[in-house]
Order: structure tokens, then C-alpha cells, then sequence
């Protein structure tokens, strides 16, 4: 559901934007979205498209093009890992993969605790500190070997007092 609080602050996206090109604001609108609701719904990308005048189609492709909009619900902390290819040649993929034995789950998925989604990113812009990651599209972390992997990841389960 979109609130009127959501739709002001679209409004406040759009206003930076001449008003013939006020679909400029779609990546906003999108990030408004997901901070509100978690992720974006097909619904929520057919209110964007109304409000700014655009075909849903066109809102959908920027919502599927870029890995930070997240389609379906994630879980409280979302691991995107590099998988890129200076980043595999630096043990990107293996810690993609010891990530996955250690949740228990595969890329793509949320633990049933709900506490974490595993994903695999493109390039971040980092290929000397790889292996690396983004934690909830926000905080980069670098040299992410099996240590530092299950550090992060006990320091995410006493943030939420779980085990």
C-alpha cells in the first residue's frame, strides 16, 4: 500500500526534476518503496508507473536491471556477494559458497529464521579488497575470508540476541 506520506515524498523526487522528465525519479521512487516496504511488489511498480506517467513495463525493467531493488521479501539482513570475475580469482565465489554451508541455505534464499537473505552482485567497484560484499545494499565489507565471513555473521545474530 502506498501512503500519502509515500506519495509526498515521491513528489518531493520529482520536484528536482524539470516536469517534461519527471520520470527521472523512477530510481527514487523505487528506493522510497523498498525503504518503506522491504521490497518491491508488482503493485507498488504500477503506482510508481501511474505517478509518474510511465508505461508499468518501464518501471518493472529498472526494478529487474538493478540488483539493490529487491523483488520479493528478504530477509532482516540481505549478503550480496561479488561474484564478478576479479572477484572469483580472489575466492569470491568460495565465499559465496562457505556463506551458504554456514546459513544453510543457497544463494537466492532466506534463512527460516527470516534473519538473512544470500545473494550473489555484480561488480562493486572494489576488486583489490575482494573478496567482497554488500550487507543490506549499504555497507561494504572487504577481504571477506571464512573468519571474517563468520565474524560478520556472529556479530549479525547478537545484534538480534539469536545464536
Amino acid at each position: 500500500m502506498i501512503t500519502e506520506a509515500t506519495l509526498a515524498r515521491f513528489a518531493r523526487e520529482v520536484a528536482k526534476y524539470p516536469s517534461e522528465r519527471k520520470q527521472s525519479a523512477v530510481m527514487a521512487c523505487l528506493s522510497i518503496v523498498q525503504q518503506e516496504q522491504g521490497h518491491i511488489s508488482q503493485q507498488s511498480e504500477a503506482v510508481i508507473a501511474e505517478y509518474l506517467e510511465m508505461p508499468e513495463i518501464a518501471v518493472h525493467e529498472v526494478t529487474t536491471f538493478y540488483n539493490m531493488y529487491n523483488q520479493h521479501p528478504v530477509g532482516k539482513y540481505k549478503l550480496a556477494v561479488c561474484t564478478n570475475l576479479p572477484c572469483q580469482l580472489r575466492d569470491g565465489k568460495k565465499a559465496l559458497e562457505h556463506l551458504e554451508q554456514k546459513l544453510g541455505i543457497q544463494m537466492g534464499e532466506t534463512t527460516a529464521d527470516g534473519l538473512f537473505t544470500l545473494q550473489q552482485c555484480e561488480c562493486l567497484g572494489a576488486c583489490a579488497d575482494a573478496p567482497v560484499m554488500l550487507v543490506n545494499d549499504r555497507d561494504m565489507c572487504s577481504f571477506m575470508s571464512n573468519e571474517r565471513l563468520e565474524g560478520l555473521l556472529d556479530g549479525l545474530r547478537q545484534l538480534e540476541g539469536t545464536k
